[in-house]
């Protein structure tokens, strides 16, 4: 079994190293790594290019088109995706192999934790995860910067996904589709993954107010 890794990214030079050399420390190497340039503007790219990863363009502005242009040109049987802010544990890749291999899955995600935040595991926790299980009458869903899904349940789902940021978030929507077509999405609590909380220190507003009136049209328009 082989591991596609797909960062979306959009001027994030501040982050994208600490992310490729916690991949360039995974005890088990990931077949690929994939850096889908959103229009970059700072130096993002440059550092990208001194690591063993391919690059590629997309030019609509947006997570959702990167991720899919990313998902697209993967060559192998499992799409991994973090952020360029994720700091992946060693065992990242081979914990996701293992469960891959042991259980009938078509999609994996865990918790993430706030690196650099006084409250770290603030939002992103058991609680979340187990709180849009019961949203969702008992489906799992997916956390973007800490998940992987089969190129085959992505075959099933890439036609139906939404594409508008501004209405859902798609890791969110993601997970609904891959729930509507049967596919199963496995929560591991061990797979954690430290991100950054900048997105909430500079605009709280949007984290407290925007991101849970998102997640509500998010659910609703399904």
């Amino acid at each position: 079994m082989k591991i596609s890794v797909i960062i979306p990214v959009f001027n994030e030079e501040k982050y994208i190293k600490k992310c490729l050399e916690s991949l360039k420390k995974q005890q088990e190497k990931p077949e690929e790594i994939i850096i889908v340039d959103n229009n970059c503007t700072d130096k993002t790219i440059e550092i990208a290019k001194k690591y063993s990863v391919e690059i590629i363009k997309e030019k609509k502005q947006g997570i959702t088109f990167a991720r899919n242009k990313g998902f697209e040109a993967a060559k192998y049987e499992i799409l991994a995706r973090c952020d360029a802010d994720s700091i992946l544990p060693v065992n990242w890749v081979k914990r996701i192999k293992e469960i891959f291999l042991t259980k009938k899955i078509d999609a994996i995600t865990g918790p993430v934790i706030f690196y650099d935040l006084p409250i770290k595991t603030f939002f992103f926790t058991k609680a979340y995860l187990a709180t849009m299980a019961k949203l969702q009458k008992g489906a799992n869903t997916l956390i973007g910067p800490n998940m992987a899904i089969s190129k085959k349940a992505w075959t099933k789902v890439k036609n139906k996904v939404c594409l508008n940021d501004k209405i859902v978030h798609e890791d969110i929507d993601l997970a609904i589709h891959i729930n509507q077509v049967g596919g199963k999405i496995y929560v591991d609590e061990k797979l954690v993954v430290k991100v950054s909380g900048r997105r909430i220190k500079k605009n709280p507003f949007s984290f407290f107010i925007e991101y849970p009136i998102r997640l509500i049209k998010t659910l609703s328009t399904h």
